[in-house]
């Protein structure tokens, strides 16, 4: 079986309930993740979550995988539901449908036990994404060292995403070339999820800090190499490496730390801080779901925190 579809990762071992069915089973089970889900975060993540559910089933006795009953998911929904957050649960809940209706499809089993299964209510508002005053991002920014090629890459980096609205994955799947000149400007080409292509202008910052690092670190010879790379042990200079995004989580909080930020940032940080601050100076919020590549303002609302100072103002007005 293994030589016949080799696995993507180890995210993707057969778990003990599918490594008991015959080999069609096994092989369907397989091209869900291969084949059905083509973004790879949402894979690992539907990976993780039906892993634990088919190994919470084989530890309470369910023989195979066609034995899975509505209760099954139901109880594990429930214990899932004591200990993690309402996203995780729904999510988790999402994984499991969609993968007995690949596997109903394709005549492993005859129906979806989770099909008739709730989930959790759960509405959310307001995202929960710390964000950064624009007084902070202008901090963070101008503290950032670019006397060496780690620095210049570093505040291009935040710049794009703060500017641009860009989402790190986006960010870090850009080549040079996607840093291009149009009508004597700048602009930006993001390959954001779902194979959507998405081009901007910049802000004349960030056009600044892109033409700083691509002409410092003289990448512009490389058109098909990776804008923002890894810095190469004991030289100091740009390896032919992508940054991964674990690396550019790691640079984002040495970076605020330097800078004496207490808020407890991350990539998508920058994402909201730059359409708050886009909002609080006129921009209206269909321009912001533009920019943002939003196929909804829905979405585009949960990361306006305009709301937030209106909140602090009103409780200081508890004088005592």
């Amino acid at each position: 079986m293994n030589q016949l579809v080799p696995l993507p990762s180890p995210a993707l071992a057969l778990p003990a309930l599918m490594a008991s069915a015959d080999e069609r089973a096994q092989l369907r089970f397989l091209e869900f993740f291969a084949a059905n889900i083509r973004n790879p975060n949402t894979r690992r993540a539907y990976a993780r979550g039906i892993g634990e559910f088919l190994g919470w089933c084989a530890q309470r006795g369910v023989p195979s995988i066609a034995a899975v009953q509505p209760l099954h998911v139901a109880a594990y929904i429930e214990e899932l539901g004591q200990v993690r957050s309402a996203p995780t649960v729904k999510q988790r809940l999402a994984a499991i449908r969609h993968l007995f209706d690949w596997l109903v499809i394709g005549q492993v089993v005859p129906v979806n036990p989770a099909s008739s299964v709730r989930g959790l209510s759960h509405s959310v508002k307001r995202g929960k994404t710390p964000v950064l005053a624009s007084e902070e991002a202008r901090r963070l920014l101008d503290s950032i060292d670019v006397a060496t090629p780690a620095g210049l890459r570093d505040r291009a980096l935040i710049a794009l995403m703060v500017f641009s609205f860009a989402r790190i994955g986006a960010a870090l799947k850009m080549r040079v070339e996607d840093a291009y000149v149009q009508n004597r400007r700048l602009w930006v080409r993001l390959h954001e999820k779902g194979g959507k292509r998405h081009e901007m202008p910049c802000h004349h910052s960030l056009e600044a800090y892109l033409h700083a690092y691509i002409d410092g670190c003289g990448l512009g010879d490389e058109p098909k190499g990776s804008l923002f790379r890894t810095i190469g042990r004991g030289t100091g200079r740009l390896s032919k490496t992508p940054l991964p995004q674990a690396n550019a989580f790691q640079m984002v909080r040495r970076r605020a730390i330097a800078a004496d930020i207490g808020t407890a940032i991350g990539n998508h940080s920058f994402r909201a801080t730059g359409i708050t601050a886009y909002l609080k100076n006129g921009g209206t919020l269909e321009k912001a779901a533009a920019m943002a590549n939003h196929s909804s303002t829905r979405t585009t609302q949960l990361y306006d925190r305009r709301s937030d100072e209106i909140s602090l103002d009103e409780v200081e007005r508890v004088l005592i």
